[in-house]
């Protein structure tokens, strides 16, 4: 969950930071003391999602009430936990659809109790065994471990599968991608079904064959079983988009076509 907290008291803010760091379990929190720091965080990042927002109501300048008109008008369903030392704020407050309006001293269990009943409830993200690096050089781990391909050629299969991204992939194709400079012939059909073969065996011994889909003469890669950076970035992740640093599977000369839309979409 990727959380903002804004309160422009620097004690009650880094309170309020561990307070929620404490209760809610893998949390991203972001804090700032002042409201236009925090809407140039957001603009500066606008593919970025905020999913919970504390803001505390009396500030300096901009206030929470007008901060939280600010951040819904950039995110529309982000949920508004309103913190203050005055109760006068509730109705204004609930006139904005706040998911929560608590009173300071701030406990954990009113942080708890306030994320239970958010209004729009934030999924979990799905974590799997299987971690699929590819900007920068192409990568995959199990549980954090990479694993090791004895065949280079192994490694580029899995590596053209990911970028495709669950497509099915013709025998044809993967061997005209990967061996490019050779013409198509039986020799490049037995040395492909052998990758495929060694393939199988690396994911195996990871226990990980499930991440690739068989079917007749084609290959596809279960891209719901994995996670990848590519796949986050073309979802908008935050974190994705700001780890791209301009390279995509820099070892492969058949990724550039990708890179290239990869840095356009940056540019946007």
């Amino acid at each position: 969950m990727n959380i903002l907290i804004v309160d422009d008291e620097k004690n009650p803010l880094e309170y309020l930071k561990r307070t929620v760091g404490g209760v809610v379990a893998d949390a991203k929190i972001t804090g700032f003391m002042k409201p236009s720091e925090a809407l140039a965080h957001v603009s500066s990042t606008p593919k970025s999602h905020i999913d919970m927002a504390f803001l505390d109501i009396e500030m300096g300048g901009m206030n929470g009430l007008q901060l939280a008109k600010r951040l819904k008008d950039i995110y529309g369903k982000i949920n508004i936990v309103f913190t203050t030392g005055y109760s006068k704020y509730a109705v204004d407050a609930y006139a904005l659809h706040a998911s929560g309006y608590l009173m300071k001293p701030i406990s954990p269990e009113a942080v708890v109790e306030a994320i239970d009943h958010l209004r729009y409830p934030v999924k979990p993200v799905a974590k799997h065994r299987i971690r699929v690096q590819t900007f920068g050089n192409f990568e995959v781990f199990a549980d954090e471990v990479p694993l090791k391909f004895l065949r280079s050629k192994t490694k580029e299969l899995l590596a053209y599968l990911t970028m495709r991204k669950g497509a099915l992939c013709t025998n044809s194709e993967v061997i005209a991608v990967i061996w490019e400079d050779r013409p198509y012939c039986e020799a490049l059909q037995n040395q492909y079904r052998h990758l495929v073969l060694d393939l199988t065996k690396v994911l195996k011994k990871a226990n990980a064959e499930d991440i690739i889909i068989r079917q007749r003469s084609a290959l596809a890669i279960a891209a719901d079983k994995i996670t990848c950076d590519l796949y986050d970035f073309l979802e908008a992740d935050a974190d994705a988009v700001n780890n791209y640093t301009g390279e995509f599977m820099a070892q492969y000369s058949w990724a550039e076509f990708t890179n290239a839309y990869l840095e356009k979409m940056t540019r946007k």
